[in-house]
């Protein structure tokens, strides 16, 4: 299972956070080799999504994963509560939840 966090994007506005992946004993993750994938749907059954822009710190080594999104992104979802997860994927192709959570997007005054 992986961590529980609840966000706040901004509507318009980019943005981004980071997360570093760590075993169950707290040992930073060496994340060579994996790719990584994350969404954010108004409810799980939504049949639309916005893909998050994954990226990786370098060195893969210190376990780091930025989730971005564009401004052009968040303006075209409506201000609310979603949810959200990111998975990890190794280069053996084993999935495993990196982060879920509630994604709460706030409204956009200024356009």
């Amino acid at each position: 299972m992986g961590a529980k966090a609840n966000i706040i994007i901004d509507q318009g506005a980019d943005f981004a956070t980071s997360i570093t992946v760590a075993d169950v004993d707290g040992n930073i993750v060496d994340l060579s080799g994996y790719t990584a994938r994350g969404q954010i749907r108004k409810h799980y059954t939504s049949s639309t999504k916005t893909d998050f822009i994954i990226t990786f710190g370098i060195p893969r080594t210190e376990g780091v994963v930025n989730l971005t999104l564009s401004n052009a992104n968040t303006a075209s979802m409506e201000a609310g509560r979603y949810v959200f997860d990111s998975e990890l994927i190794s280069g053996a192709g084993v999935v495993s939840r990196m982060v879920e959570g509630i994604a709460t997007v706030t409204p956009e005054v200024t356009r």
